[in-house]
C-alpha cells in the first residue's frame, strides 16, 4: 500500500477503536499531506482539531500507524486549507453586544478573548470545565442542557463563548445570547408580526447558549416561547447550554416545567476562585501586557478581591495603568494605590442594607424578614442577614437583635454559628452568601417594598 492507504487503512481502524461521535468530530475530515521516511504529516481543519489530536489521540493514532507500517514512525499535525464543500453548513450567532473585528479563529462576534486556552482551571471550576469539554466532544449526547451557574464575574460567560468557539471550529450553527436578548428579540417579533421567523433563528441552531437565564423567570410570554423552543432543539438533537447566577430550583418564579427541564442533564456551579487561581488569572493577564510585574503584587491584589474576576482584572488593569504612567514594575505599593480607589467606591454596609439585599435575594420583604415567622422559607435568609450583619457591619449582637424586632443576643449568636457552619459544608450556602456579598459592594441601596 502507499501511504495515502495506509492512512485510510489506519482511519478505517481507528473508526473501529474509538466512539462515532469523536471518530467524526476529529478524524473523519483529516487528510495525508506528505509522507516520507516514517513521517506522517496529517492535515486537519483548524487549530482546535490540531491541539485535541496532538493532546488526546496522537499516541492511539501512533500505535495504529506503527502496527501497519511495522516500524517506529512520527507524526506532525497540520492545519489544512482546503476550500470548503457548497453543502457545508454556515454558522450562524447572534450577540447582545457589537462585534468585535474579525480574527483568525471566527469571523462571528463571539468574543475573541473568551476561548478554552484563556480560561484558567481551578478548583472552583474544574467540573464546569470538564464537563464544558465533554460537551465539545459529544455535543447533544450526555450532558444536554448542560447547566452552570454562580455569581457574578465568575466565567460563566466565557466558559458559554468558548463552547461557542469550539464549535464554530467544527462548523456547527452557533447562537448565542443572554436570556434578555431573547425576550428582546420575542418582544419584536410579536411587535412585527414576525413570529415564524424568530422561530426559525432559534430553532435550526446546532448549539443554543443562553446566558442569565434567570431573567426568564417570571415573564410569562417569553417562558411559553422558551419552553417550546427548549423542546424543539432538544428532540432535534441540539446542545443547549444555559448560564443563570442560581440553579433552576433556586428560581422561585421559574416554571416547574422549564425547572424540569434545565434539571434534566448536568448541573454545575461555578464557585470564587482560591487564592492560587486568582493568581494565575492575574498573571496570565499582566502576560499580555508590556509591564514588568511583582510577583507579591500580584498577590496583594488577588488577597484584597476574592469573589468576583471582573473586579479582579479591574483592579489589575488599574494597577498596571499607574506602573505604565510611571514607566516601572507593578509593585505593591501601586497595588495598594488602585484597592484604594476599589474600596472608596463601595458603598456604606449598614444593618438595613443588608436586610434589604438578603430580603431583595430571596425574594422576600422586609417585614417578613422582621416577623416571628419560623418557616424555613423565612428563618433561612433572617439568620443568613444576622451572619451578615455580624460578618460585614459595626453592629453588636444587641443591635443586630434590634433589627429584627428585639431578638435576644443569644439568638442572634446562634443564628452566626449555624450559618458559619453551613458555608464550610454546604456549597448552595457558600454560594449564596458570596453572590449576596457581591451585591452588597457592588449595586447602590434599594428600598424593599413592605
Amino acid at each position: 500500500m502507499n501511504a495515502a492507504q495506509i492512512w485510510q487503512a489506519a482511519l478505517g481502524e481507528l473508526q473501529l477503536e474509538m466512539t462515532q461521535a469523536t471518530f467524526n468530530t476529529w478524524l473523519r475530515d483529516t487528510k495525508l499531506i506528505a509522507y516520507e521516511d516514517g513521517d506522517f504529516i496529517i492535515g486537519v481543519r483548524n487549530g482546535y482539531a490540531k491541539e485535541w489530536l496532538e493532546n488526546r489521540l496522537a499516541s492511539t493514532i501512533r500505535r495504529v500507524l506503527t502496527r501497519m507500517v511495522d516500524r517506529s514512525v512520527q507524526m506532525r499535525f497540520v492545519i489544512w486549507d482546503e476550500p470548503a464543500q457548497e453543502s457545508m453548513p454556515t454558522p450562524l450567532l447572534v450577540a447582545a453586544e457589537p462585534a468585535p473585528q474579525p480574527n483568525k479563529l471566527t469571523s462571528t462576534p463571539l468574543n475573541p478573548r473568551y476561548t478554552l486556552d484563556s480560561f484558567i482551571v481551578g478548583t472552583n471550576n474544574r467540573l464546569a470545565h470538564a464537563a464544558a469539554m465533554a460537551v465539545i466532544e459529544h455535543p447533544a449526547d450526555s450532558y444536554n442542557p448542560f447547566f452552570v451557574y454562580g455569581g457574578t464575574g465568575l466565567g460563566k460567560t466565557h466558559l458559554l463563548q468558548a463552547i461557542g468557539h469550539a464549535c464554530l471550529a467544527r462548523n456547527l450553527r452557533v447562537l448565542y445570547v443572554p436570556a434578555e436578548t431573547f425576550t428582546n428579540d420575542l418582544v419584536e417579533a410579536i411587535r412585527t408580526y414576525t413570529t415564524e421567523s424568530f422561530r426559525e433563528t432559534y430553532r435550526t441552531a446546532d448549539v443554543l447558549l443562553v446566558d442569565d437565564t434567570q431573567f426568564i423567570a417570571g415573564k410569562e410570554a417569553t417562558q411559553e416561547e422558551f419552553f417550546h423552543t427548549f423542546d424543539a432543539l432538544h428532540s432535534s438533537g441540539a446542545q443547549i447550554v444555559l448560564s443563570s447566577d442560581r440553579p433552576p430550583r433556586a428560581m422561585a418564579t421559574l416554571e416547574k416545567r422549564l425547572q424540569s427541564r434545565f434539571e434534566w442533564g448536568l448541573t454545575v456551579d461555578i464557585h470564587p476562585p482560591d487564592l492560587e487561581t486568582r493568581v494565575a488569572i492575574l498573571q496570565q493577564k499582566a502576560n499580555t501586557k508590556d509591564v514588568s510585574v511583582d510577583t507579591d503584587a500580584l498577590y496583594l491584589i488577588a488577597q484584597q478581591v476574592q469573589t468576583n474576576i471582573r473586579e479582579l482584572e479591574g483592579v489589575l488593569n488599574k494597577a498596571l495603568m499607574l506602573a505604565s504612567l510611571e514607566n516601572r514594575t507593578l509593585t505593591p505599593r501601586l497595588a495598594e494605590a488602585a484597592l484604594k480607589g476599589m474600596a472608596a467606591a463601595r458603598p456604606e454596609i449598614t444593618g438595613d442594607r443588608i436586610l434589604d439585599v438578603v430580603a431583595r435575594y430571596y425574594q422576600l420583604n422586609v417585614d417578613e424578614m422582621q416577623s416571628v415567622s419560623r418557616s424555613r422559607r423565612i428563618a433561612r435568609p433572617r439568620q443568613i442577614a444576622m451572619f451578615l450583619m455580624r460578618q460585614e457591619s459595626d453592629l453588636s449582637l444587641s443591635q443586630i437583635g434590634d433589627v429584627f424586632g428585639g431578638r435576644d443576643h443569644t439568638t442572634v449568636l446562634y443564628a452566626c454559628d449555624r450559618v458559619a457552619d453551613l458555608s464550610e459544608e454546604n456549597d448552595d450556602v457558600r454560594r449564596q452568601l458570596n453572590a449576596i456579598r457581591e451585591t452588597l459592594y457592588k449595586q447602590p441601596a434599594v428600598k424593599t417594598s413592605t
